[in-house]
């Protein structure tokens, strides 16, 4: 089940991609992740999914993450009478803190955190930025704002505020009995939605431990601001471009875009690229030129990961949506400028023994041409810092942490195999070389570069490299 590609396919499931004869086609047509997303469906809903993800996983023999996707806090505004409103430009508009029903003169939002940071001047969206307003005046239970961009707005429509730091932990009481649940399933990735500062990953990584990985979403300009103290904090980032592209100008997206995956493979860590990717395909079986356009972007950017929402959850071509990615990934990794594009991003080498080893593992593994590059990982960081290079081979992890192989799943590049420890120098020659052929990696006579550290087993001691060429059977 090796994949001919380097970049990841993370595919959302939901009410069109939910029976295990389904997920499994998705796996086949190309998915590395699973994303479970805790918006939307039950407890029960999550852990079938799970169950079936973890029995396929058994059954092609093959690590498989799964990524819990946290909904984060929600501003919605409150209910209107008669359901829904006309708001109308250049009218002025009071929301108060009230959960009553509503007017067009007055808007309820139950939310005190919002009437305690806003500001005279700052920016209201409603429904995904359609309708406009900029606030004029506030006091402590409300505040007026004018209309910009009118537009209808309906009961319990979500509110963004890109102006406005929020006193408001990124975890809710639903996340925090959603995160529990999470855990005790055993999910590999946990996703926080709307961070805001380096504490709110903080926080969260105090809550989530270091059973899962923790991935944090980029979707509020506050983010932005402070992305590199964030990034330190996290293990993985997701440009998360549908609120991203609602609390930002759309223009201002690509940029940033760009930015976040140039901070995220400089620092190591793995990047996901995310929402609308292949959005038409929701409803129709082919994409859009620019869609296809879109994802070769994002894989000549050198992202780890693309990622499908509604394609794979709730559209009516799942399948082939992620048999279009995968083959987008793959012309584009094979085209002829891929290799100049991707390493036109120089990385500073940091001064340690194991990112120099890693680094030169990378570099020789190229200029000999070798078939591919074994690391052998404790933690997974050696298979990170190998990745990091973006080798014009492929690489082939091998971890005894059964959690490890399946989060490595994620990392650019990595082909994850759950393998217990070696003992001595020539066991570990020997598994590297068994492990590449059995995987189709390599063939008798074929060169393998080969990472590890030594003492084995002890996470960052990455230190020794070997170049083997695979030998042939006896007789």
């Amino acid at each position: 089940m090796r994949r001919d590609r380097r970049a990841k396919i993370i595919a959302t499931l939901g009410p069109a991609s939910s029976d295990p004869d389904l997920i499994r086609a998705l796996f086949i047509a190309g998915v590395d992740i699973f994303r479970l997303n805790f918006s939307h469906g039950s407890h029960e809903d999550h852990a079938q999914r799970h169950r079936f993800i973890r029995a396929l996983a058994r059954e092609v023999e093959r690590p498989i993450a799964i990524l819990q996707d946290l909904q984060g806090p929600k501003i919605r505004v409150g209910t209107f009478t008669g359901g829904r409103i006309m708001l109308a430009p250049a009218t002025t508009v009071r929301f108060v803190l009230d959960s009553g029903p509503g007017t067009a003169e007055r808007i309820p939002l139950p939310h005190p955190e919002v009437f305690k940071g806003i500001l005279p001047g700052e920016k209201v969206y409603i429904n995904d930025g359609r309708v406009r307003l900029t606030v004029t005046g506030c006091d402590a239970d409300y505040f007026d704002a004018v209309v910009v961009v009118g537009g209808e707005v309906s009961d319990r429509k979500g509110i963004n505020l890109p102006d406005t730091l929020l006193d408001l932990s990124p975890i809710t009481e639903k996340d925090h009995d959603d995160l529990r649940f999470g855990q005790k399933l055993g999910v590999d990735w946990v996703a926080l939605s709307f961070v805001q500062t380096p504490t709110d990953v903080i926080d969260a990584r105090r809550l989530i431990g270091t059973d899962s990985g923790l991935m944090v979403k980029i979707e509020k300009p506050a983010a932005l601001a402070r992305f590199s103290e964030i990034l330190q904090q996290a293990d993985s980032i997701m440009v998360a471009r549908g609120d991203l592209g609602v609390e930002i100008p759309a223009e201002d997206v690509p940029g940033w875009q760009k930015e976040i995956v140039r901070q995220c493979r400089t620092a190591g860590k793995p990047v996901v690229v995310a929402t609308q990717m292949l959005e038409s395909m929701v409803a129709s079986p082919t994409p859009t030129r620019a869609e296809a356009s879109d994802v070769a972007t994002a894989v000549y950017d050198g992202a780890d990961a693309v990622m499908l929402s509604a394609e794979s959850a709730s559209g009516q071509y799942p399948v082939e949506a992620v048999s279009m990615m995968d083959r987008i990934i793959r012309r584009t990794e094979t085209h002829s400028s891929y290799q100049a594009t991707i390493h036109a991003l120089t990385l500073e080498l940091d001064p340690t023994v194991a990112h120099t080893v890693a680094a030169s593992a990378a570099d020789i593994a190229s200029i000999i041409d070798a078939a591919v590059i074994v690391a052998f990982t404790a933690s997974g960081n050696t298979a990170a810092r190998v990745a990091r290079k973006r080798p014009a081979v492929p690489i082939i992890a091998l971890t005894p942490d059964g959690a490890v192989a399946r989060q490595l799943s994620l990392m650019w590049g990595v082909h994850s195999i759950e393998s217990s420890d070696v003992a001595n120098f020539q066991e570990m020659l020997d598994r590297a070389a068994s492990h590449a052929t059995a995987a189709e990696f390599a063939k008798p006579g074929d060169n393998i570069v080969v990472v590890a550290g030594m003492p084995f087993g002890e996470a960052g001691t990455t230190n020794n490299i070997r170049v083997l060429r695979v030998p042939f059977a006896a007789g």
